[in-house]
């Protein structure tokens, strides 16, 4: 819903130490230009002298970001916040300052000008309870917490490159438990050289080793990788290099472990939760991604439609003249997009019907990633209907899915 006429637009350039707040009334004149801090001290002046134009409720104010402490006091006071973008501002900028200056202040001005001649096209945003606050929190420390042990597990791939190959390959992952505690174990190349069959099975035997390799074979894949380092200042060297690397990489396993259970409570504690767990393989942590990041304010998105282009899984069409266009969407939640295409991607080998759409996909000629977003955009219809109602999903009421798990009438008349 497009915001309401007001008396004064409020915008706000946003700081990391302070931010720059322009106000300007209806016909554009400005009313006010101060600066608050990052503190308490200073969201309490900014609601103090916003409170000298009127009612919180009819000043919108416009910021380039759409969430922290400052627009969580912004609307726990009452304000409409509309979140504007950044290029949208910046091209603003670009055609209103001729001389191409900036600066904070000016910044804020252009952005209340910005709300001021565009609100009837803008919307504001729409608080999340308390709920998906939490579970997003949680979901996207984790996410971020699997993106540093994806990178210190390359850092001790390279390492090891370098320093001792056959480290590497003696296991198939070289960040899973059994790597490690040999890496603790067997640090140097040094350290492993009277390592022979029986020591090697007593280690597999001693931490639970589950692979098929037998204690000879893992010594084999030892033994053929290239030598290792051997003098002795890059061998203290690497040894400190390894062991911090493995410190890292089972300090994150450890807290990504207590994080899992963290995503798993909260997930269970929404109140959209069994919509979204009860979708077809996608397990708990992914449906508490697509969760986090999809909300639950009813009124935040027109339609499937506008829901799947935040989601970035909606093609963008450029038609000028004879010319006509269809290219990848750049501007979106990409959180929300890896969620929903990991989702559509599973997906495909539990229910017929979304195995159907990625198959005729595919046969139109597109690439995997393609035919992935077009099955997330589908399930994005089916799921948006769920979630209105209130009701998981059940491939029995879900029309599409229904006529591949319904029975022959001779199957079942016998």
């Amino acid at each position: 819903m497009a915001l309401p006429e007001s008396e004064h637009y409020v915008g706000i350039d946003w700081g990391s130490a302070e931010h720059a707040v322009c106000v300007l009334d209806e016909s554009g004149r400005a009313h006010a230009e101060f600066t608050i801090a990052h503190t308490a001290a200073g969201f309490a002046e900014l609601a103090r002298r916003l409170q000298k134009f009127g009612e919180a409720q009819t000043i919108p104010v416009a910021i380039e970001r759409p969430d922290g402490r400052l627009v969580d006091v912004l609307l726990q006071a009452g304000h409409p916040v509309v979140p504007v973008k950044s290029n949208a501002i910046k091209a603003w900028r670009d055609a209103e300052v001729l001389s191409g200056a900036k600066s904070d202040p000016g910044d804020a001005m252009v952005i209340a000008e910005y709300l001021r001649l565009r609100h009837h096209k803008l919307s504001a945003a729409r608080p999340f309870s308390e709920h998906t606050k939490a579970l997003r929190t949680v979901v996207r420390t984790r996410d971020d917490l699997v993106r540093l042990r994806v990178m210190a597990t390359n850092m001790l791939g390279s390492l090891l490159d370098v320093f001792w190959p056959g480290a590497k390959h003696v296991f198939a992952d070289v960040e899973s438990p059994i790597a490690l505690e040999f890496l603790t174990r067997y640090p140097t190349p040094a350290s492993a050289a009277h390592l022979g069959e029986k020591r090697m099975a007593a280690f597999c035997i001693k931490h639970g080793y589950s692979g098929r390799r037998s204690p000879l074979q893992l010594l084999q894949r030892l033994r053929a990788a290239p030598p290792g380092v051997t003098s002795e200042l890059e061998t203290d060297a690497g040894r400190d290099a390894v062991i911090a690397l493995v410190a890292v990489l089972r300090t994150l396993g450890t807290v990504k472990k207590d994080l899992d259970r963290s995503v798993d409570a909260h997930l269970c504690q929404h109140p959209d939760g069994p919509v979204f767990a009860s979708l077809p393989r996608a397990g708990r942590t992914n449906a508490a991604q697509i969760l986090a990041e999809w909300g639950d304010s009813r009124t935040a998105y027109d339609g499937p439609d506008a829901l799947a282009a935040f989601a970035g899984v909606a093609p963008v069409t450029k038609a000028s003249g004879r010319h006509r266009g269809v290219s990848y969407r750049w501007a979106c939640n990409k959180r929300l997009r890896t969620a929903m295409t990991t989702f559509a991607h599973n997906s495909r080998f539990d229910s017929p019907w979304a195995a159907d759409i990625y198959q005729r996909a595919r046969k139109r000629g597109m690439d995997h990633p393609q035919a992935v977003r077009v099955l997330a955009r589908a399930w994005i219809r089916v799921i948006y209907r769920c979630w209105l109602n209130h009701e998981p999903y059940d491939p029995a009421k879900h029309g599409g899915a229904s006529r591949f798990t319904t029975s022959p009438p001779l199957a079942q008349a016998a």
